[in-house]
């Protein structure tokens, strides 16, 4: 249950190292996380020309194992080649080569780290180069002013929607086979499980759509159909939006319950997210000055969730001091703290939260100047990605590098490409 600290109780001695942040946590009986440090998923863009893991995403995984974090969550990988998000994606399915992805995991899972992947399948946030076209519960397109980037989506039938969850539950098999120490389900940020969820983008009139119980429906036969490959004993997870903040949409009310349906089902781990790529609250959009003033994009609807779960909590999004972090632990709003674009100029910072009550990160703001030039180049997302290129070659990120320098290797790496819509 959350309590109420005082200032004054929460205060801790200039010296001091962090007592919760440090501490294990048991997720499952037989999964320890050595600290309570969750590095949430980002894009890489780390896959080659056959959806397999480029050997820099190795190194990547194995800086940041190093550096002290205690749980890794991988980016997305896609369940299925014909449905991806972005370019460069990995994808694993049954045709997968299996070695990359145990490189993978050897490497993330170093300095007692555990390693999780993320899966995922777009559904109809699948840029139109990439799929002519995506699927989606109902027919319905994104807004008006993504639609030159994006295809109106073809209706899921029922037997293409029981071939996507088999496809979630072979590429969790095939993640426990390589070495992976868990799983987490995407089911956030406006992606296919989140579509299912949200009764704006899902109109269906079967058993698939209408009640709330319909809707869920998708993401329980999801975890029901990996827990069944995977045992009862591995550990999975989901990320799952508070809200989606759009009209007609996924609502606080909705999203409690189904937290307490999966926790009622066997799930093991919620990450709290929120938004899409037509309201990206994820990324801090409109955040209210009480909320920065915790840090925490969505630690207020994680107090009002703790009330009814008892599994382990994560809030992701605007953590950046070890004092803030160590805070909502103490306050039990969270049970870890989730953080991702930190570690992409920092992959050590978990190491030096962990040693000093008083250490802090902060992020410069990036933009060229040019409002047009940025959101074409996707500047808030290539930049962090070229950071985890860098580290991924051997190399130190550059936490100055200037917004021109990543706009201009955005478009020469990519071409053409890059000028066609990959986000929001």
């Amino acid at each position: 249950m959350s309590q109420s600290l005082s200032a004054e109780q929460l205060q801790l001695d200039a010296n001091e190292s962090p007592k919760l942040l440090a501490s294990p946590l048991a997720i499952t009986n037989s999964a320890l996380v050595k600290n309570r440090i969750f590095k949430s998923a980002m894009s890489e863009q780390l896959g080659d020309k056959n959806f397999l893991p480029k050997p820099q995403l190795a190194h990547l995984y194995k800086v940041w194992a190093q550096g002290g974090t205690g749980l890794l969550i991988t980016g997305n990988v896609m369940i299925d080649r014909s449905a991806l998000g972005e370019p460069n994606n990995v994808v694993l399915d049954k045709d997968s080569e299996i070695e990359p992805f145990k490189k993978w995991a050897q490497a993330g899972t170093e300095n007692n780290t555990q390693l999780w992947m993320q899966l995922n399948h777009p559904g109809k946030q699948s840029p139109k180069y990439l799929s002519p076209e995506p699927v989606a519960p109902s027919v319905v397109p994104l807004a008006k002013a993504l639609q030159s980037g994006f295809n109106t989506p073809k209706a899921l039938s029922d037997e293409e929607i029981v071939a996507i969850i088999e496809r979630f539950a072979v590429a969790a098999a095939r993640a426990k086979e390589a070495g992976f120490t868990g799983v987490q389900i995407h089911g956030a940020h406006g992606y296919l499980v989140s579509q299912f969820l949200s009764p704006h983008h899902n109109r269906r009139e079967d058993k698939w759509g209408g009640s709330l119980e319909n809707r869920m429906r998708f993401v329980r036969e999801v975890y029901k159909a990996i827990r069944s490959k995977v045992g009862e004993s591995f550990p999975i997870g989901i990320k799952l939006n508070s809200a989606d903040f759009q009209k007609g949409g996924f609502s606080e009310e909705d999203s409690m319950q189904v937290m307490k349906a999966l926790q009622d089902d066997g799930i093991n781990l919620i990450e709290v997210s929120g938004g899409n790529y037509e309201n990206p609250s994820m990324m801090g959009a409109r955040v209210k000055n009480s909320t920065a003033a915790r840090e925490a994009y969505f630690l207020d609807y994680a107090e009002k969730a703790r009330k009814l779960l008892s599994i382990p909590l994560v809030v992701t999004g605007g953590f950046r001091s070890a004092r803030a972090m160590e805070s909502a632990l103490t306050t039990q709003a969270t049970d870890m703290v989730g953080i991702a674009r930190p570690l992409s100029v920092d992959p050590d910072l978990s190491n030096k939260l962990i040693a000093d009550i008083n250490h802090k990160i902060s992020l410069k703001p990036l933009s060229t100047g040019v409002k047009a030039l940025d959101f074409m180049a996707m500047l808030n997302i290539t930049w962090y990605e070229q950071q985890l290129s860098l580290i991924g070659h051997g190399k130190s990120p550059k936490p100055n590098m200037s917004a021109w320098i990543s706009v201009l290797r955005t478009f020469a790496s990519m071409g053409t490409t890059a000028f066609k819509k990959r986000r929001a």
